[in-house]
């Protein structure tokens, strides 16, 4: 009988998922985190310096906490992402904290990212929203869409 090094049975996510977040969005970001598998290592951008009080969620103990007040999540990103660091993910989100995520599905997402060969790209928003862009909004006709025209201005 062999033994197992400790190493071996622990999990290595494949995926990153990043969310700049407030306390006041801390609802949208439960539900969000609960749309990505074991297979996401999470890590949250705390904009507003309030990290203990994501102790709340289970999940909040296995994600990762940044806090530096008043950043953008670009800023972090840029300082925080580093190719080193990300390297050994195969997909990196770097999510909008208030993204809808009703109808999401991360391990399906996924598999269109790999199927149409994406390398940047977001999910499909609610066509009905008046608040987003054409090129993030879903179809219907297609599985992902890659050209869109937006009106001037």
């Amino acid at each position: 009988m062999s033994l197992q090094r400790i190493t071996d049975l622990i999990t290595k996510p494949n995926y990153l998922i990043a969310f700049t977040v407030g306390i006041d969005m801390k609802d949208n970001i439960d539900a969000a985190v609960k749309k990505f598998s074991d297979n996401f290592t999470i890590v949250l951008f705390h904009y507003d310096g309030k990290t203990s009080e994501w102790d709340q969620f289970e999940w909040s103990k296995r994600a990762i906490h940044v806090s530096a007040r008043k950043q953008t999540k670009w800023w972090y990103a840029k300082r925080f992402l580093h190719p080193d660091i990300v390297a050994k993910y195969d997909y990196i989100f770097i999510w909008d904290e208030d993204l809808g995520v009703e109808n999401f599905v991360s391990e399906k997402y996924i598999d269109l990212v790999r199927k149409h060969g994406l390398e940047i790209s977001q999910p499909g928003v609610d066509p009905k929203s008046p608040l987003t862009w054409q090129m993030t909004r879903k179809r219907h006709d297609s599985e992902v869409h890659k050209k869109t025209e937006e009106k001037p201005g």
